[in-house]
């Protein structure tokens, strides 16, 4: 069984999480994410827009956030309130991030490649 515990949140109070939950899995409306996010519903509307949030869709067509999607609009919400960042900016901001998450996955992957052919570690 799955180890449950309780987080605590600024302004949110406290949540129980699954650690076996799926960050991935959608689950809360849009009004609900809105909430958790501290926007208003159409800003994560807008977001979806500009290609930002990509919410998964029921068979009603209703959007549906995962807790990652609400992660990913509370870092995009800190981005433009905190720094200042455009919306333009925050799209910037989100490809390097995935970019350079892909560029660390290929040098974990050389460096095993390296480690596979018995080549020494740099820096040793």
């Amino acid at each position: 069984m799955a180890e449950r515990r309780i987080v605590m949140r600024a302004a949110l109070g406290p949540r129980i999480t699954d650690d076996a939950a799926d960050a991935d899995e959608p689950c809360y409306v849009i009004s609900v994410a809105s909430r958790m996010v501290g926007v208003h519903a159409q800003t994560l509307r807008s977001y979806e827009r500009l290609g930002l949030l990509e919410p998964a869709r029921s068979r009603g067509n209703v959007r549906l956030f995962s807790a990652a999607d609400v992660e990913r609009a509370r870092r995009i919400k800190s981005l433009m309130d905190d720094l200042g960042v455009n919306l333009a900016g925050v799209a910037a901001f989100i490809r390097m991030q995935a970019r350079i998450a892909e560029l660390e996955q290929e040098v974990r992957k050389l460096q095993e490649r390296l480690l596979a052919a018995g080549a020494p570690r740099a820096g040793r």
